[in-house]
């Protein structure tokens, strides 16, 4: 499982560090333009809590060094779906998408179809399954008990300040 775990922890990063390089990007570009951005306390706490997540499946997964399983697989799967997620995403909101709540003055509502249907596809489809999908192919149970939850708890908050600071900027929120 060794060769295995390294391989897939090497592509987690390299996707999260993609991710990462296109938000700072964005927010560079928003920001110049005038962008505000809403809850920095937060999204800083996220951030920090994501890569405990990250680490803690890590260490715990090497720590286990369980066989190859079903689990496993199905860790992949919902990883997967879940980076498929975030390519959607991305592409969907462009210029508009960052790891931050950042607004600019020219930001556009995305109102198409699935955006009504899933509020906020980018922590339902992409972030949430994406630390379920981690965390079942290292087999990091314990990760995935104490660490899910207390994310669960710092995303609600950033839900919140993000449906406040939508509402504040367009009426059709």
């Amino acid at each position: 499982m060794p060769v295995f775990m390294i391989g897939f922890i090497g592509i987690a990063a390299v996707l999260r560090f993609a991710a990462l390089a296109v938000s700072i990007r964005n927010e560079k570009r928003l920001k110049e333009a005038g962008a505000v951005e809403y809850g920095a306390a937060t999204s800083t706490m996220l951030a920090l809590v994501h890569i405990a997540y990250y680490l803690a499946a890590i260490a715990e997964g090497l720590w286990r060094a369980a066989p190859i399983s079903a689990v496993t697989m199905t860790g992949l799967v919902i990883y997967t779906l879940s980076m498929i997620a975030l390519a959607w995403v991305l592409m969907t909101l462009g210029r508009f998408w960052t790891v931050k709540i950042i607004i600019a003055r020219d930001h556009e509502l995305v109102t198409n179809r699935f955006f009504r249907m899933v509020r906020h596809p980018n922590y339902y489809l992409n972030i949430i399954p994406e630390l379920i999908g981690f965390a079942l192919a290292l087999q990091a149970y314990g990760t995935l008990i104490v660490g899910l939850p207390v994310y669960l708890v710092i995303l609600r908050l950033r839900i919140r300040q993000e449906e406040e600071a939508m509402r504040g900027r367009f009426t059709a929120y």
